[in-house]
């Protein structure tokens, strides 16, 4: 059952035509211009004939390293079970391969093959281009700013627990 996010009621002194600086306004907006951006980076990745979760594998392993599969999972936001089934297709297309570490013999690290480190590395120049495209709007300038400004806000976010909801 989904909640209903109806706000029921607006503050007595809100003038229509007034800027909206409250907390709420500001989520919507991130939450717009980050749907925006995830599409843009979906049909780019779909574009490439790679499937999302094939290509966030491949591209941690690219700038990463050699990594445990649990690692991997964590990092892109699988669950044990899916970054399994991950690693396991991409071994069968033979783009990764699991080896021993060696610095530790029970820990299984994958890494990528000569096949799977040209894919990914001419995948991932494309999805740079494609995000480049999609970020053209804002300066250098402006880019640093809403960096700084957005690693603010998060830092922030992170440090702070909402109240529970009284049912």
């Amino acid at each position: 059952m989904q909640k209903d996010l109806t706000i029921t009621h607006l503050p007595e002194n809100t003038d229509p035509d007034a800027e909206d600086l409250s907390g709420l306004h500001l989520w919507l907006i991130l939450w717009k211009a980050y749907r925006a951006l995830e599409q843009h980076s979906v049909q780019s990745i779909a574009g490439l004939g790679i499937g999302l979760s094939d290509f966030s594998a491949l591209e941690l392993l690219l700038h990463k390293g050699p990594q445990p599969v649990n690692t991997i999972g964590k990092k892109i936001m699988l669950t044990s079970g899916s970054i399994t089934t991950t690693i396991d297709r991409l071994a069968a297309k033979g783009l990764v391969r699991r080896a021993l570490s060696p610095e530790d013999q029970r820990v299984r690290l994958v890494q990528l093959t000569a096949k799977g480190r040209k894919i990914i590395t001419c995948a991932f120049s494309q999805h740079r281009k494609d995000m480049e495209q999609a970020a053209a709007a804002l300066s250098p300038s402006e880019r640093r700013q809403l960096t700084r400004l957005l690693k603010k806000l998060g830092r922030s976010a992170a440090n702070q627990t909402p109240p529970v909801a009284k049912s």
